[in-house]
């Protein structure tokens, strides 16, 4: 009978070659979600301004996933908001009075 000899404990594994790091992700082409928020509610006929029901429509009529997207298109709204580029209508209403 032929016995095979036991791997030795003590022998270090054999080195890993180092991974390689992608660059960067390759970024998809298109306007970026804030660029298609401003595009629907300047693109809205009502006065009053657009709900965010209304606007989540108008960005999936225009094939954007908002079911996939939905933290990114608020943390958008968000971003636009304090940047001064959309005002939230109710919020000047109380300011009026």
């Amino acid at each position: 009978m032929a016995e095979t000899a036991p791997a030795p404990a003590a022998a270090a594994p054999p080195a890993k070659a180092p991974k390689k790091k992608s660059a960067a992700k390759a970024k998809k082409a298109g306007p970026g979600v804030g660029e298609l928020i401003v595009k629907a509610v300047s693109a809205s006929k009502e006065r009053s301004g657009v709900s965010l029901a209304a606007l989540k429509k108008a960005l999936a009529a225009g094939g954007y996933d908002v079911e996939k997207n939905n933290s990114r298109v608020k943390l958008a709204i968000k971003s636009l908001v304090t940047k001064g580029t959309l005002l939230r209508s109710k919020a000047l209403q109380a300011r009026e009075q």
